[in-house]
């Protein structure tokens, strides 16, 4: 599978930024997308996730309420759709395949390109 990440840039503290995620080449294993990020300095971490087909979404505990994960399968396409963006979310985003949920971008099949994210306090 092939992921193409996009969206990233410059955001003020409070202000929104969506992330879209296009999948090309889909496999048998790749069941599920998912958001990482990774600050300077810090461990890559899991974001959020989707099972493409039945729709079901987790989300890290930091991105709970802010963050919405969403697919349109017509364009093949994830979106992370990220509100009420604090300084702490600046990072480089990923998103990723799996073949199941994912805890650990250890368990990761593919990878996109990053796309960074700058949220100015």
């Amino acid at each position: 599978v092939q992921l193409q990440a996009s969206g990233g840039g410059l955001v003020q503290a409070g202000g929104s930024l969506r992330l879209s995620c296009v999948v090309s080449g889909w496999t048998t294993i790749d069941n599920f997308i998912n958001w990482f990020r990774q600050a300077p300095g810090k461990e890559r971490e899991f974001v959020s996730g989707i099972k493409w087909r039945e729709g079901r979404k987790r989300y890290a505990d930091s991105v709970k309420g802010r963050f919405t994960i969403s697919r349109d399968s017509a364009k093949s396409t994830v979106y992370l759709q990220m509100n009420s963006l604090k300084s702490e979310d600046t990072a480089v985003y990923y998103c990723a395949s799996s073949n199941d949920v994912l805890t650990s971008p250890a368990g990761a099949s593919s990878w996109g390109q990053g796309t960074q994210v700058t949220v100015s306090s």
